[in-house]
């Protein structure tokens, strides 16, 4: 019997190491792939339709020999590199002899002769040319015009890719952007301009001469909405078909716990107030992966308080650290700031906001303080850039009469009182109902 109960007990031990290496390997995969920028999974809709049309249109000027400008436009944080990355990519693995890339940068490269040097300095890299430092724009760009020429007639294709457009369009007789433009409407060139910016009229900044070679063709990246984002992490928690009997059964128990979790009305909440705060695809990846890190690999299950704590550290909130410890008067100056606001209240300064605290007074629920002392607190919100005044005016010493805006949001408030341990019930009270006055 001994000898049987150690077998049994053996072979207990050896399935549960063959369930935890199982459980390690499939969490492995599933960080790995969050970690992994490029992959397809992590492109959302709008950007998977506007991958499609990029590369079809590039795919176009490598095989007919039609050069092409494009620009793509959106929010930061919506995936329009990424789609740009992953559509050269592919063109350079599917035509290796056939396209060159030069990338720029409009916060790197300040002025247009520093581009044109730019340009020159990748062309020279790209096939194997000596550089000269010294040459001026005019000597660039007879240099650019030979180089697109020969590769025309090699069938090469040229794409210019151009981070911050909208900072190009800024400058002064944009000659960059003239002269690229310019240099594409020859029969004897085959290039591409793709242009990159958050600025949605960024081609409203071009002048009458460079629009008129522009071909005004847009792709217009979208924020994510919360429903896009429940599908990509649908689609991320899809873990691959194994033969190992272990990982299958965690891999459909993990999916649907996830799916249950992700179903409830605390994750919702959750996500769409980080989403309020960061309209990025990346970023809500990045939450997911930050949940996954909290995971204990016992359960190997994902729960609503991971993705608490992961919300918590990829969203430090100072403001809030600082309502925690300020005094109650000042917490009072702040509702009374928030109320005045709240009725639209177009301009208040120190003087209004003493009014409205001394509205509060008049219920003989909380302390009661002079002028002077609100004055004091109302310096140290000053202090601590929780507020700010308006104007840059300079009255002096008048603080009083200065006109003032409020520097932290209604969320911040609510979380504030409720996390300040000397917060009176009916401040908080004041500040939901409007009705006490």
């Amino acid at each position: 019997m001994d000898l049987i109960d150690e077998a049994a007990a053996a072979e207990h031990r050896q399935q549960e190491d063959c369930e935890a290496a199982a459980v390690d390997a499939a969490l492995a995969l599933l960080r790995r792939r969050l970690l992994c920028g490029s992959a397809a999974t992590l492109l959302l809709p709008n950007s998977q339709t506007n991958r499609r049309k990029l590369l079809e249109a590039l795919t176009n000027t490598i095989i007919q020999g039609c050069s092409t400008s494009m620009l793509l436009i959106g929010p930061r944080g919506c995936g329009k590199s990424l789609v740009l990355d992953q559509v050269l990519e592919a063109l350079q693995k599917s035509y290796p002899e056939r396209v060159s890339v030069v990338r720029l940068n409009g916060l790197l490269h300040a002025n247009d002769r520093c581009a044109m040097k730019e340009i020159a300095k990748q062309m020279c890299m790209e096939h194997a040319l000596t550089f000269s430092k010294g040459a001026s724009f005019e000597e660039n760009l007879h240099f650019l015009t030979c180089v697109v020429r020969e590769c025309a007639r090699s069938h090469r294709t040229m794409i210019f890719v151009l981070d911050e457009f909208d900072l190009f369009a800024q400058r002064s007789k944009q000659s960059l952007l003239y002269n690229l433009l310019d240099l594409m409407q020859s029969s004897s060139s085959q290039a591409a301009l793709i242009g990159v910016s958050s600025r949605l009229d960024a081609d409203q900044l071009l002048e009458k001469r460079v629009r008129s070679r522009f071909s005004h063709c847009k792709l217009l990246f979208l924020p994510p909405s919360t429903d896009d984002i429940f599908s990509l992490y649908d689609r991320l928690f899809l873990l691959p078909v194994n033969q190992c009997s272990h990982w299958q059964k965690f891999s459909e128990d993990f999916k649907e716990k996830a799916s249950v979790v992700l179903q409830q009305g605390s994750v919702k909440q959750l996500v769409d107030e980080f989403m309020s705060m960061e309209v990025s695809g990346q970023r809500c990846v990045d939450l997911l992966f930050r949940a996954l890190c909290e995971l204990n690999p016992q359960s190997g299950h994902i729960s609503p308080a991971q993705f608490k704590v992961a919300s918590a550290n990829l969203t430090p909130q100072p403001k809030l650290e600082i309502l925690t410890d300020v005094s109650v008067l000042e917490l009072c100056l702040l509702v009374a700031m928030y109320r005045l606001e709240a009725r639209e209240v177009e301009s208040y300064n120190f003087n209004t906001v003493f009014k409205e605290y001394k509205r509060l007074e008049e219920h003989n629920t909380c302390d009661v303080y002079s002028k002077q002392c609100a004055l004091r607190a109302f310096e140290h919100l000053l202090e601590r850039e929780l507020i700010v005044f308006k104007d840059s005016s300079g009255l002096g010493n008048m603080l009083e009469v200065r006109p003032i805006k409020l520097l932290v949001s209604r969320h911040e408030i609510d979380k504030g009182l409720e996390g300040n341990i000397s917060c009176p019930t009916i401040l908080r009270q004041w500040r939901t109902h409007e009705t006490i006055k």
